[in-house]
């Protein structure tokens, strides 16, 4: 679990995991310098459960992926069958990891829909179980990370990636990574069309449920400015596919490349509306023509 400024919520959100029905937990803890005293919540729940371990405080990480990327590298996963990825403030059903197990015994990694929900109650499934793509990991992770449960030989394989290569800490997102990893080096990820995750929403999620005009309206800007792509050359980078051909024709940041990118849409977005709206982008960038910097 990485945490940050999260008192508000993480007590429930751990209360959720240490009652997984069917397995046993083994639940660490990396805090973010927090203002709000959740390296103080989550030291007093440590001494009340001893399956919960807290990781040294006073690091100041910016945000969520540097945050899990120091959990892979500091944790040793070796003692586990599974590894499991946890937000701070997201209410897990009890059978979220027993049916990921099940689903995943014949694949490397596990991800699924999950439930979003609204102080006002609202709930809104977000399905993210469509059928994967030739390049879809290349432009989105697998759905959110909280419901990822990766083997431990994926688990110790990214490790290996994150020391070896420090390149990949400049990469924000660190599901849609683990999630292009895993792909890219031919190891089998199954999506399910189950929820097992009430996904909280609020107005500190660092990026959430992708509903509604403000959420397409941050992903419009953050693909006209360029981020979105210069995330995708740094992740084919940080896999071995900075030589592929079809990342060669567009990671060169060329009006063509983006017109050839968008031809290619079918193959790089699971969800058909999603499909339309990174042609649709990809056509104005042809316009607009942001640079792509790639780390």
């Amino acid at each position: 679990m990485a945490a940050y400024n999260g008192s508000s919520w993480i007590e429930e959100q751990i209360l959720s995991i240490l009652a997984q029905e069917s397995v046993q937990v083994d639940l660490f803890v990396s805090v973010d310098i927090s203002s709000d005293g959740t390296e103080g919540l989550v030291d007093a729940l440590a001494a009340s459960h001893q399956n919960i371990h807290v990781l040294p405080h006073g690091h100041r990480f910016g945000g969520a992926g540097p945050n899990f990327y120091r959990l892979i590298k500091d944790v040793d996963l070796t003692k586990f069958d599974y590894i499991a990825f946890s937000d701070q403030d997201d209410i897990w059903l009890p059978n979220k990891l027993i049916r990921a197990i099940e689903v995943s015994r014949n694949v490397d990694a596990y991800s699924s829909n999950v439930t979003a929900f609204w102080q006002d109650g609202r709930q809104q499934l977000i399905i993210k179980s469509q059928p994967q793509t030739s390049h879809d990991y290349l432009f989105e992770a697998a759905g959110p990370g909280c419901t990822y449960v990766l083997s431990t030989l994926l688990a110790n394989s990214i490790k290996s990636e994150l020391i070896l290569n420090p390149k990949v800490s400049g990469i924000a997102l660190h599901d849609w990574f683990i999630y292009s990893f895993a792909r890219a080096n031919g190891y089998r990820w199954v999506i399910d069309d189950f929820s097992g995750v009430m996904y909280r929403q609020h107005s500190h999620n660092q990026v959430g449920a992708n509903s509604g005009i403000n959420a397409l309206l941050y992903r419009a800007r953050k693909i006209l400015s360029g981020w979105w792509l210069s995330q995708s050359s740094l992740i084919s980078n940080a896999v071995g596919m900075a030589e592929d051909p079809f990342v060669m024709f567009w990671s060169s940041g060329t009006r063509f490349g983006y017109l050839r990118l968008a031809l290619s849409a079918w193959s790089c977005r699971r969800r058909l509306r999603d499909k339309f709206l990174f042609m649709f982008a990809c056509l104005l960038l042809v316009v607009v023509k942001p640079s792509i910097k790639s780390v």
